[in-house]
């Protein structure tokens, strides 16, 4: 062992205490975990910023014969009427679909010029000052009066604040929390963090290796929300011969599928962008049932489940 080594070494040990893994996972390495039902993924439809485009997607994927279990809305509750969200909380009851509404209030829709510039961007769509952190509790308490149990989450700060109310018994116990790409985070310890500060699912940024996606798996007991394709804007990536791959390494996963459709983020699907994106889903599903037969995805009516702790891990 060389000397540069032993301290790899010696760091690597010291992270094992801390509960990271010591590396990224060899691909190789199978995840062995599963979803309360004992299935091993579900399949999620972002960008679904519109009742007309959820209710194509759910109907459609009903009548041609898979399943869509996550439609998740991203332009934000508070750019929808009541009426609106009532409406996709009534498709998640009808097709036993979970519908995650995004949190509104964030910094590409406030004041400050400087989230619009190349290096201001880096702040994602984070918060600005406490008024928005009020703005963003009062979002979701409004999504729950109107029967949304499923919040995207965009802030750290914001994490932290709804799952100590949580906590308190002053938002309901069941409600879910995602963490959006849009945080930008990507290695174990931030997974860690963000399962720490209340986060039912994270979603990490998009283009990790499988290695990569194995060592989030090692770290957190939550379920991992992976892009299996993106939008033109994010990279444009089509990753479907991957996606077996990352169900085996990542499982409980949910696999995001349909925005290569897309332009953008934020955006409404067309018709042609709706059929796009059920073709796309349409072929991750069967390539799974091709390349990982085993591999089970949750039924419909097993998506409205809380997710919480009840995960397990096979033998």
């Amino acid at each position: 062992m060389t000397h540069a080594t032993a301290f790899y070494q010696h760091t690597r040990a010291q992270l094992a205490r801390l509960g990271l893994p010591d590396g990224d996972a060899p691909a190789t390495a199978g995840s062995g975990g599963a979803f309360s039902d004992g299935a091993h993924y579900r399949i999620e439809v972002p960008t679904v910023n519109s009742v007309e485009a959820a209710e194509t997607l759910l109907s459609e994927s009903r009548r041609r014969g898979f399943t869509i279990n996550r439609i998740t809305e991203t332009r934000g509750m508070y750019r929808h009427t009541a009426r609106a969200i009532g409406d996709y909380v009534a498709l998640g009851e009808e097709y036993g679909a979970q519908i995650l509404m995004s949190v509104g209030p964030r910094a590409g829709y406030d004041i400050g010029a400087s989230v619009q510039t190349p290096e201001g961007s880096r702040i994602g769509y984070r918060l600005r000052g406490q008024e928005q952190i009020v703005r963003a509790v009062e979002d979701v308490k409004r999504g729950i009066d109107l029967g949304v149990r499923g919040f995207v989450v965009y802030d750290e700060g914001l994490l932290w604040v709804l799952g100590r109310l949580r906590h308190a018994g002053d938002l309901p116990a069941d409600i879910h929390l995602k963490v959006s790409a849009h945080c930008g985070q990507g290695n174990p310890a931030a997974a860690q963090m963000l399962e720490m500060l209340g986060a039912n699912s994270f979603n990490p940024v998009r283009d990790l290796s499988l290695p990569m996606i194995g060592a989030l798996r090692q770290a957190v007991a939550i379920p991992l929300d992976c892009h299996v394709d993106n939008p033109r804007s994010s990279g444009g990536f089509i990753r479907t011969y991957e996606a077996p791959d990352i169900v085996r390494v990542a499982a409980p996963v949910y696999l995001k599928t349909g925005n290569s459709a897309l332009d953008g983020h934020g955006t409404s699907p067309s018709p042609a962008q709706l059929e796009d994106i059920l073709r796309q889903v349409e072929i991750v599903t069967e390539f799974l049932g091709r390349h990982y037969p085993a591999a089970r995805q949750s039924g419909a009516e097993c998506a409205l489940q809380p997710v919480g702790a009840a995960l397990r891990t096979e033998a």
